[in-house]
């Protein structure tokens, strides 16, 4: 199988290469972003396992010295909401600003994902580049030769110009389904982050009408 692959890759010619370094680019961007997204989720989910039960009994100062203790993304908008708790004048107020918190965080979250649909699409339009040359080069290849070996020289031809289309699909499509499990994994952070914004500010204010 291994000589069968080497064969394909050998025969669809130099487009080939680039195709295979996007393919190389786009594996690691996934696997640095897979790494990235998952460990950001786990540290939110232990920093807010810490932070709820402290919450509850209103032991704020505890809560405070957690969230600027860490660098979890959690962290920087609860820190935001628990500095702003006592200024702000309504509770509107404190989610606007636990808000934009979240909107800086988001960039960090996506940050080089959607170069990978770019990715995918350059890997396609490579591999159809490719075989248009190949076959330009084919007709141009068949005009010399004698008309009885024609059509085995073309058919052979194309067979190693479409190489090239295929190879840029198959390097498409992964990038692709990655991209789709990125965003997803993105959005599901992002939809944590906000819910628990939803739940600080609940307990926060609940904490505060006990007070009264």
């Amino acid at each position: 199988m291994l000589e069968t692959i080497i064969r394909f890759f050998q025969s669809g010619g130099l487009f080939m290469y680039p195709i295979l370094l996007v393919l190389a680019i786009g594996l690691t961007i996934s696997l640095e972003r897979y790494i990235f997204l998952t460990a950001t989720k786990n540290k939110n989910r232990k920093i807010l396992a810490k932070i709820m039960p402290l919450l509850k009994k209103g032991e704020l100062k505890n809560v405070m010295q957690i969230t600027t203790g860490s660098d979890a993304a959690v962290c920087k908008i609860l820190t935001q909401g628990l500095t702003n708790f006592k200024s702000a004048r309504r509770r509107d107020d404190l989610e606007a600003m636990m808000d934009e918190s979240i909107m800086e965080t988001i960039p960090r979250l996506e940050k080089r994902t959607h170069y990978l649909s770019m990715f995918a699409n350059i890997a396609t339009l490579l591999g159809l580049l490719g075989t248009i040359i190949g076959l330009i080069k084919a007709f141009t290849a068949v005009a010399q030769v004698d008309p009885s070996m024609k059509a085995e020289i073309l058919s052979t031809s194309i067979s190693v110009a479409m190489n090239t289309t295929a190879f840029g699909l198959i390097v498409a499509i992964p990038l692709l389904i990655l991209y789709t499990v990125l965003q997803t994994r993105t959005t599901e952070i992002i939809d944590s982050l906000e819910m628990a914004t939803v739940r600080f500010v609940n307990q926060l204010y609940k904490f505060k009408s006990l007070e009264k």
